[in-house]
């Protein structure tokens, strides 16, 4: 069986209570059991984590590489948060691994601030998904499903 990392960068904690305008009602916890569910169906183990921490982010990530380096990932999903616009350590860690990575964001960045148009992840990243709230986990992991 194949697993899933769906993992999430800093401030995602407070889903539930910050900003509920733009990132919805739904807890953390909420979001862990969608993806629960999704993994579920089609098979899957999930490894869902989060942190404030950009290189505790790069340690899970290497951690993925292994499981990919053994054929156990299906792949990994990121909402890198903020980190998404700052940090080339993530990306230096996704390309180093090798790993199959769907970008994540509940927001439709590209409607937001200008400094959150440009991912330094989406460089390595297999897709991009955002704009579709919390639901959008759930989208990604059918579309790892589906590569």
């Amino acid at each position: 069986m194949k697993t899933v990392f769906v993992l999430n960068g800093p401030n995602l904690n407070l889903l539930g209570t910050r900003e509920p305008a733009v990132y919805g009602a739904h807890t953390l916890a909420d979001v862990e059991q969608m993806c629960i569910e999704t993994c579920a169906r089609h098979g899957f183990t999930l490894q869902f984590r989060q942190t404030n921490h950009e290189g505790v982010l790069v340690d899970w990530i290497h951690e993925a590489g292994r499981l990919h380096a053994t054929g156990e990932l299906a792949g990994v999903v990121l909402n890198a948060a903020a980190y998404t616009h700052t940090s080339v350590a993530l990306l230096d860690a996704i390309k180093g691994t090798g790993i199959t990575l769907i970008e994540l964001h509940i927001s439709n960045v590209h409607a937001r601030e200008p400094f959150r148009h440009h991912s330094y992840i989406a460089a390595a990243a297999r897709a991009v998904v955002c704009g579709f709230g919390v639901q959008g986990y759930g989208l990604a992991i059918d579309g790892l499903a589906r590569l």
